[in-house]
């Protein structure tokens, strides 16, 4: 039993990572989407922190997920088969698409640490990489794990899909739908008087127009 139990723990690891991420994923998109009952009034302090805390204990369950995997004889994994794709000898492609799924994770949890001190357009750039990061976890879950075709993780999974898709394409419509172009003012009026089309103005014009000559009391 105990030369199984690093497997036990990776694939156990391995799907509360993936629940915890996803966790975060829909959090984050309920915030930036405005959804009632939060409409647009401003978000507490604990919402955010609820989102990188998430966000944050998955990148853990990673670790754990990927040290027990390690520590695993049945398969034997050896360090470069979890950090470079395509090195490892069982399930190649579904592997590759957790080492991939990894280091997209850490780029937006360490951008998400040092948010203070990169520019907003850098970070939010780097934080739109939750989106491929939740496509390749997904598929590695599905094509590498273990329990991907169980009813329990199937009646979990597809309905955290479905949520998530549907989730995104709400806040597509939002930032395509935010901000619509103004038309153009008229042009203002100067009051002058003017002749033909690109034909001069005196200046004498302008003050005899604006001024009324009583000629009878001249």
């Amino acid at each position: 039993m105990s030369g199984t139990l690093p497997w036990y723990i990776a694939r156990s690891a391995g799907l509360i990572a993936w629940a915890l991420l996803s966790a975060s994923v829909i959090w984050g998109l309920i915030m930036s989407n405005r959804v009632r009952p939060f409409g647009h009034r401003p978000r507490p302090a604990w919402m955010l922190d609820l989102h990188r805390w998430l966000g944050g204990l998955a990148t853990i369950f990673v670790g754990v997920h990927i040290v027990a995997i390690l520590l695993d004889h049945y398969v034997n994994f050896s360090l470069v088969s979890v950090l470079v794709p395509f090195q490892a000898s069982w399930r190649t492609g579904a592997v590759a698409w957790g080492v991939v799924g990894l280091y997209l994770m850490l780029a937006v949890e360490l951008t998400s640490l040092a948010r203070r001190r990169l520019p907003r357009k850098a970070w939010r750039l780097v934080h739109g990489a939750s989106f491929p990061l939740f496509v390749t976890a997904t598929i590695h879950a599905f094509t590498a794990g273990t329990d991907a075709f169980t009813l329990a993780f199937e009646a979990v999974a597809i309905p955290v899909v479905v949520l998530v898709a549907g989730l995104t394409a709400m806040r597509v419509a939002e930032a395509t739908q935010a901000d619509p172009p103004s038309p153009p003012s008229p042009p203002a009026r100067s009051g002058r008087p003017t002749g033909r089309p690109g034909e001069r103005v005196p200046a004498y014009a302008s003050t005899q127009a604006r001024v009324p000559v009583d000629r009878a009391r001249i």
